[in-house]
């Protein structure tokens, strides 16, 4: 089966890395002292998220989807990878508090505490017009976004869309086409493991815990489709300032996209983090927030 970075990526997140590395043999091993996993290999505990503002559930198009603010000032909104929801941006939310930002948080449809329509198809499409019904019962006219994974995907989309509501962009590990994602994921033995985690994490947090199921089969009908953007949609973007960023080490998005993706855009600044993955914002988080508040923060 072929699934998308998107999908591949928020699977491996939620199996957290319980065995990041291969073992040597004994005899090659070096003395503990000397044994270090490299941080692309490995990701951090996520610290639960500072007490929560203002909290609630927008209706839209059929399902409710939740969200919570935190903070002041200047608005940015985070969004999530595929099969996670708001509490993956532990590290992340206090760093853009402190840089002077009201933090928007939003569960996908169909993640966390939001709901879905049972046999609507799921696109990147809706869910981005989710986070617009949340723009506007907020009354937020302009915000900047932080996606990752699929939410740096539906932020892409966010900006092709609807630029007049984007100030600005940081869009980590996106892939816009199909093409753009590296196979093989599904075959690594986290795979199983990660099924497993996300069916518990759904059990905890969904207002339908029961149906983790049916909401598994629509997300990779999605996620197997999906997206579908060309370099010529790319190009039409203009307004919003974007950053395309990605991990050195990344393994689920191919270098190569995401160098077109910041070709393609015009005006898009490619960030490229050394010494960490996909999951940069749980492996190095400090280095993570670090070039996302310099680019959201940018005169």
């Amino acid at each position: 089966m072929r699934i998308s970075g998107a999908v591949a990526t928020c699977l491996v997140f939620l199996a957290a890395c319980g065995d990041p590395a291969p073992q040597k043999s004994e005899s090659a091993q070096p003395a503990p002292s000397e044994t270090k996993t490299p941080a692309w290999q490995t990701v951090l505990p996520i610290p639960p998220l500072p007490p929560l503002g203002q909290q609630g559930t927008v209706a839209h198009e059929g399902a409710k989807i939740w969200y919570a603010t935190v903070g002041q000032g200047s608005p940015v909104v985070l969004l999530h990878g595929a099969f996670g929801n708001a509490e993956n941006f532990g590290f992340q939310v206090p760093a853009l508090i402190k840089a002077g930002h009201r933090v928007i948080l939003i569960d996908t449809r169909g993640h966390g505490r939001s709901t879905r329509v049972p046999d609507q198809p799921l696109t990147y499409e809706l869910l981005a017009s989710d986070v617009i019904a949340v723009l506007d019962a907020l009354k937020i006219d302009k915000t900047a976004i932080l996606g990752w994974s699929d939410g740096a995907i539906q932020g892409l989309i966010i900006a092709m869309k609807h630029p007049a509501r984007l100030t600005r962009l940081f869009a980590f590990g996106a892939n816009m086409d199909p093409s753009g994602a590296m196979e093989g994921i599904t075959d690594q033995p986290t795979f199983l493991a990660v099924m497993d985690q996300a069916t518990k994490d759904y059990a905890r947090l969904s207002p339908t815990p029961n149906d983790f199921q049916a909401f598994s089969d629509a997300m990779f009908t999605m996620l197997t489709k999906e997206p579908n953007y060309k370099a010529d949609d790319l190009g039409k973007v203009k307004g919003p300032r974007i950053a395309i960023a990605d991990g050195e080490r990344e393994e689920v998005i191919k270098p190569e996209h995401t160098v077109y993706l910041a070709k393609s855009i015009p005006g898009a600044k490619l960030i490229i983090l050394p010494g960490v993955s996909h999951f940069a914002l749980i492996q190095k988080p400090e280095e993570f927030n670090a070039a996302a508040v310099a680019f959201l923060n940018e005169p």
